[in-house]
């Protein structure tokens, strides 16, 4: 069975910088894309990054462009993302979750697992 296991969230200051796990059990890891999405009360959760099987293709929503940096350590069955320059905005639940397929794609109906979730606060 696969579990994803996220971890890293917390209360940061805006402008300051947090970096979520995902550790993945099961052998398939290295063969999925990967992809972290967050979610606050009565909103659709977002796609907010994807990296391919690989590593060598990503895809980031624009408001996280320049500031997150999603990357895999797939002999660690581990999934990262680096977040800097913190806004309130960013104040969300944080999900990792794995794709289907190898490569990039967008909609949480192309994951079929997930994570239980990670609470992270920027407080302004």
């Amino acid at each position: 069975q696969v579990q994803l296991v996220e971890s890293g969230g917390g209360l940061v200051q805006a402008g300051g910088s947090l970096r979520l796990s995902c550790a993945v059990s099961g052998r398939t890891f290295s063969i999925n894309a990967m992809g972290w999405f967050r979610q606050t009360p009565g909103k659709e959760r977002e796609l907010v990054a994807v990296i391919s099987w690989n590593g060598d293709s990503t895809y980031y929503t624009n408001s996280v462009k320049g500031r997150f940096t999603i990357s895999r350590d797939n002999a660690k069955n581990t999934v990262y993302l680096q977040m800097n320059s913190l806004k309130p905005e960013d104040t969300a639940v944080y999900y990792c979750a794995r794709a289907r397929s190898s490569t990039v794609v967008i909609s949480p109906t192309d994951y079929a697992y997930w994570g239980q979730g990670t609470q992270v606060t920027v407080s302004s």
